[in-house]
């Protein structure tokens, strides 16, 4: 294939097809016009990026199951109604101009190392649909779409001893996105797939008897078979038609894929948590999100290339499990939005606060900041207007204007993009979809969106969204 750099800028696309220079330059149609693209995405991040600006190599992404308020944490609204903007006050951060909810006093200190979106949007109140839309990066998703962490472990591959892609707390409940849409690599194959950890709430490294259950084989089986047997999935794979699994590829042996984890040592050390000491982890906070980010940090240090996180805070004392929907605050679960318990904003948005601010500054300290993209989201945010839920007060779904946090490699800090109007309602200016989203997070990891997905390197791209120039360095 001919690099689509040197296609001379001066030749139009129009004019090879009329005079017959494809061939002469010994190239398809297909690949024209795909090299006539690159360079245009080319010529466009070179406008909006700062000759030598560091990129992100990885990405912790943190996934707020349910919902965020937008009004109670990002984008409050002081001079709104009390009934809709709540009990909460704003506070000053780091950045001038720029205000957060009380509930957030540490990463209010540290705004100067991350952006925040304020018009984030799209149209659908469905959890499960908009939680597969935001793990693929598309408003309409397929259902063999793969997820962001299985295109960037496709797009950036790893070469260390450790699954490049993990996911850290299962998604639980009716309003989870369907499996398929992030437990497998989609049309890419279960290569791709992450490496679960975390089935249950209990399976968390914040509970007493966690363990990797990964490293767990049985008896009966070898190593030497374990080994034979992904030598023939790996084959079997390779005959498998386009965008289908073997009949004989097992997700469960992808998800023990590693042959050197159980042969090796260094997978063993970067899941064992124990090796952290007690100040770094009460740092994080005592509690599921908490541990699992000081895992994750553990696991991007050595080598991992993107860390799914649920952001599940855990429970009150005395409290009985319901779910791990942390974020979905109708106040239907016996906990007001309000109220200090699981499922309220004042027991999970300073755990959440706590949390996140530990990992910034642990990984700037360590100098992998500057090499990790983090990604705080949730699938969509919260009615403006306060209501008496089933059982308590809360807000419900609302996808129409919610926000997002980025930080680290290629994200340019102390950065407040979009404005919502004067209810966080509806986006006033700026709006960013998912495709949008989605291909700004690739250009901070130095991933082109438009790379191809499909195995003739000319369809299907990564994303059809807009680089957003202002987020980045």
């Amino acid at each position: 294939m001919a690099n689509p750099s040197k296609i001379p800028e001066s030749i139009s696309r129009r004019q090879l097809i009329h005079a017959g220079g494809i061939a002469a330059l010994g190239l398809s149609l297909p690949e024209l016009l795909f090299a006539d693209e690159s360079r245009d995405l080319l010529a466009e991040q070179k406008k909006s990026s700062r000759k030598g600006a560091p990129r992100a190599t990885s990405c912790i992404f943190i996934h707020q199951y349910g919902g965020l308020s937008q009004l109670d944490s990002w984008d409050p609204k002081p001079n709104s109604p009390s009934e809709i903007r709540g009990p909460y006050r704003p506070i000053q951060t780091a950045t001038p101009g720029f205000q957060v909810c009380e509930l957030m006093p540490r990463l209010a200190t540290l705004s100067e190392k991350y952006a925040v979106i304020r018009s984030m949007s799209h149209r659908n109140a469905q959890h499960d649909q908009a939680n597969a839309m935001m793990l693929a990066g598309k408003i309409e998703p397929k259902k063999d779409d793969p997820s962001f962490g299985a295109m960037v472990t496709k797009l950036s591959p790893s070469t260390a001893k450790i699954p490049p892609h993990l996911w850290l707390q299962k998604y639980g409940g009716g309003a989870a996105p369907p499996e398929p849409t992030y437990m497998t690599g989609g049309f890419l194959g279960a290569k791709y797939a992450p490496m679960l950890i975390g089935k249950t709430h209990e399976d968390n490294p914040a509970s007493k008897d966690f363990r990797v259950r990964a490293f767990d084989t049985n008896a009966q089986v070898t190593l030497s078979q374990l080994k034979s047997r992904w030598n023939l999935s790996q084959q079997l794979d390779q005959l498998a038609p386009v965008g289908e699994a073997s009949e004989f590829e097992s997700h469960e042996l992808y998800q023990q894929k590693s042959v050197e984890l159980l042969q090796g040592s260094e997978a063993r050390r970067a899941f064992d948590i124990e090796k952290e000491s007690d100040a770094v982890r009460d740092r994080y906070g005592r509690n599921p999100l908490g541990q699992n980010l000081v895992m994750a940090r553990r696991l991007i240090e050595s080598g991992a290339r993107l860390v799914n996180v649920l952001a599940w805070t855990g429970l009150a004392p005395k409290e009985k499990f319901v779910s791990v929907e942390t974020w979905d605050m109708h106040g239907n679960a016996d906990v007001g939005i309000f109220e200090n318990g699981w499922n309220g904003l004042p027991f999970a948005l300073p755990r959440a606060d706590q949390a996140v601010a530990a990992l910034l500054n642990d990984l700037e300290d360590r100098g992998l900041l500057e090499t990790t993209l983090v990604v705080l989201c949730g699938e969509f945010g919260r009615t403006p207007k306060i209501r008496k839920g089933a059982k308590r007060i809360g807000r419900d779904h609302w996808p129409n204007c919610y926000s997002a946090m980025i930080a680290g490699g290629g994200v340019r800090g102390g950065v407040v993009y979009g404005e919502s109007d004067k209810h966080s309602a509806y986006v006033q200016s700026n709006p960013v979809n998912l495709e949008d989203f989605t291909a700004t997070l690739f250009a901070a990891m130095n991933i082109s969106p438009t790379s191809r997905l499909s195995p003739d390197g000319f369809t299907i791209p990564a994303s059809n969204g807009r680089v957003i120039p202002e987020l980045l360095k």
